[in-house]
């Protein structure tokens, strides 16, 4: 039987699925920002040499989550060049779905998916599994991430920016600077879940410019806070 999921039933079954992993789980997803809820639960299988693949697309990985990988022995990466399918599976269930493995997603969007088991339904499972297979192919050479260890020459990290409050980019109102999020709570609300409809002015600085939810800053506001600032990745 297939069984439909709606946003958070898509979380759940996820969440299970990656605790009923006993030899494998496949994640694939073009967009990289994993939960705390989900690191734990990858963590402990890491701790039991469960192997782990993790196929992404969209952009590079934030050196957050890029470090965090490093820490995991069993868990191998590879970039897949226009991927845009989101499927998790283990060696006995698959979820495919619109949901990425990003937090922003499961806490914002409205999502959906379906949950296969394979001893219900071994044909269709094993057609995912084969297509997964092919994705994985066409990843090209996989890296496998391992410890490394830190250069001896003490790097100077960049200094962090001090608080400061940004604009939203449809009504101007002041209010907290964050461009993973860019509209105040009332324009939020009547967002057309569009992530490329223009809206009026720049999120950091306030001035006018055509932003969107993916693009809320300025050329010269995102050159300049790049690598302070965590920015959407564009589509």
């Amino acid at each position: 039987m297939v069984e439909f999921l709606n946003t958070s039933g898509v979380t759940h079954r996820l969440e299970q699925l990656i605790d009923d992993a006993k030899k494998q789980l496949i994640l694939i997803s073009p967009y990289l920002k994993i939960n705390e809820r989900i690191k734990t639960k990858l963590v402990d299988k890491d701790r039991f040499k469960i192997d782990i693949r993790l196929i992404y697309g969209k952009s590079e990985l934030q050196p957050v989550e890029r470090n965090w990988l490093n820490s995991l022995k069993y868990v191998r990466t590879s970039f897949c060049k226009d991927l845009h399918a989101k499927c998790y599976l283990n060696e006995s269930e698959v979820i495919v779905t619109s949901m990425n493995l990003h937090e922003f997603s499961q806490v914002n969007n409205y999502e959906m998916g379906i949950y296969i088991r394979k001893e219900e339904e071994p044909a269709l499972y094993d057609e995912i599994s084969n297509e997964v297979d092919r994705l994985i192919r066409a990843s090209g050479d996989e890296i496998t991430v391992t410890i490394s260890k830190a250069p001896s020459t003490r790097v100077q990290r960049p200094k962090p920016m001090q608080a400061q409050n940004g604009y939203c980019i449809r009504c101007h109102t002041e209010m907290k600077l964050n461009p993973m999020v860019p509209y105040c709570r009332k324009c939020f609300t009547s967002w057309n879940k569009n992530d490329e409809f223009e809206e009026k002015y720049c999120h950091i600085c306030g001035q006018q410019n055509k932003s969107t939810k993916i693009k809320p800053s300025c050329y010269n506001c995102y050159k300049k806070h790049k690598g302070k600032l965590e920015f959407p990745a564009s589509k």
